[in-house]
């Protein structure tokens, strides 16, 4: 420990616990977000986290010390803040802007934090930290409770699908270390958690400034708390599984560096595959099997997800940039309509009927987007909603042009989710995650009365060459079907007969 730090800790109110005993250490690091609204301390507790695991180098902490004069508070301790808030923005208005990443680590294991900001209008920067985490810490002022933007933020973490939480009520030191108003705002949060599929919740009283229940246990101040500290709970938390579906792989590049080589790069999005497995590759339909998986250095005997791969297949397929490789025992949904759950994250929102970008993975397709609904934070409840505008919590109709592939989101992360694009600014103007596929295909009515209809582009071309459709233009939308959507829908209509 540096002679700054030894002065801090000798500063705070809270005793270091005997020495744990030495476990095994788990070897996969938890990434975790801070969230909340704002001034709840998200900066001040990562800062404090980073001080007591001895995370901060001795020139760090001499540049902490260095930063905060001027700033020290009545205990004499330096802004820990100032260990996260890195822009000059930040350190003049003292709030989080963008998001910042920080490692630390226990005897235990390993962390990845990320401290995104508490403002309403930096919410699609919460939603960028939320979006790879395996767990959520929620603060809250304990003068304050829960506010609106702890709703949203918990509600878009729980989109993301966080479903690990820990309410931190922070500044409890300013309460007095009031019990009573701890177990009312842990039990208000509590039932508000309920509504959004939320069960896992361990609720924490700490003073993130003084280091109480954070690292340190703060038994002399709170003899009333006998639960974990912050970081005993991070220690136990899990890593989310990317194993609950088959293998997916998006292909980013075809490699062809010779006459005698081909091979479709891409990095593991679920699964796991090996030579000799079946492989199907998607919207076309064909079937391969792998020869061979190549990495930068050497050939490998298998691949899970996070692997950033070169697959060889058996045979010449047509495999573009955009297509993805599935397992064939267990394929993504592929269809025209999904419903899904989005963010609203520019001023301009979500207009209806609008056509943008939708990009998922190295996927790009047109789309038109209708909203559904909207979630009020206050109530929790789902209102019908004709336009999102920013930071909206919203269901919407992703209608395609052509066939489109995704997972659900709670199954796939990566291949549930995705960004739209406003074609006209190349603003990214939601973040948005699947939740299911629609089935009325073929003649879907959108929600202005329009219908789309889906044929064979031969077909197509003709109907929208006609004078009937250009009279009715205005009713309806054709969509060109791929050459494997015709050839299936034609084998079906057979098969009927």
């Amino acid at each position: 420990m540096t002679a700054a730090q030894t002065a801090v800790s000798a500063a705070t109110v809270a005793s270091p616990a005997a020495e744990p005993q030495k476990a095994l250490r788990d070897s996969r690091p938890l990434r975790l977000i801070t969230c909340g609204s704002v001034d709840d301390g998200k900066s001040t507790l990562i800062g404090r986290l980073l001080w007591d695991t001895k995370a901060v180098k001795e020139d760090q902490a001499a540049t902490l010390q260095r930063d905060s004069t001027g700033k020290q508070n009545d205990l004499g301790l330096p802004d820990f803040a100032l260990l996260l808030d890195g822009l000059q923005a930040e350190r003049e208005q003292g709030i989080t802007i963008d998001v910042a990443y920080r490692y630390f680590s226990t005897d235990k294991r390993s962390f990845i934090v990320a401290d995104t900001p508490g403002h309403e209008q930096y919410t699609r920067n919460m939603a960028t930290g939320a979006s790879t985490a395996d767990l959520a810490i929620l603060l809250v002022d304990a003068r304050f409770g829960i506010l609106e933007q702890t709703r949203r933020h918990a509600t878009i973490a729980s989109l993301l699908g966080i479903k690990q939480f820990v309410l931190a009520v922070n500044k409890i030191d300013l309460t007095g270390y009031d019990r009573a108003g701890f177990d009312k705002v842990s039990h208000e949060f509590r039932e508000f958690a309920l509504s959004l599929g939320v069960k896992q919740i361990t609720a924490i009283p700490m003073s993130a400034l003084k280091g109480e229940n954070v690292v340190y246990r703060g038994q002399g101040a709170m003899p009333w708390y006998n639960g974990p500290t912050l970081v005993e709970t991070l220690e136990l938390a899990t890593v989310r599984s990317s194993q609950t579906v088959g293998f997916r792989l998006s292909v980013q590049r075809v490699s062809r560096p010779g006459e005698s080589f081909r091979g479709y790069q891409g990095t593991v999005a679920g699964g796991s595959v090996k030579p000799g497995d079946s492989v199907m590759i998607l919207p076309s339909g064909m079937v391969a099997n792998v020869s061979k998986i190549v990495t930068f250095d050497l050939v490998r005997n298998a691949a899970v997800a996070g692997d950033a791969i070169t697959l060889v297949l058996d045979r010449q397929v047509d495999v573009a940039r955009g297509d993805m490789i599935v397992s064939i025992d267990a394929q993504p949904q592929v269809g025209l309509a999904f419903d899904a759950q989005i963010v609203a994250l520019q001023p301009e929102g979500i207009e209806p009927g609008k056509r943008y970008w939708l990009k998922s993975g190295s996927r790009r397709q047109r789309v038109q987007v209708q909203p559904l609904s909207q979630l009020e934070l206050k109530t929790g409840s789902w209102n019908a909603a004709q336009r999102l505008y920013m930071n909206a919590i919203g269901k919407v109709r992703l209608v395609f042009d052509e066939a489109a592939i995704f997972d659900p989101y709670e199954q796939n992360r990566l291949s549930g989710s995705f960004i739209l694009i406003d074609p006209e600014t190349n603003n990214t103007v939601a973040g948005g995650m699947v939740t299911g596929k629609r089935t009325e295909l073929g003649g879907l009515h959108n929600g202005e009365g329009r219908v789309i209809l889906s044929l064979p582009a031969d077909l197509a071309e003709q109907i929208m060459a006609s004078e009937l459709f250009a009279s009715r233009s205005h009713e309806a939308d054709v969509r060109r079907m791929t050459a494997a959507e015709a050839a299936d829908l034609w084998a079906s209509a057979a098969s009927d007969i």
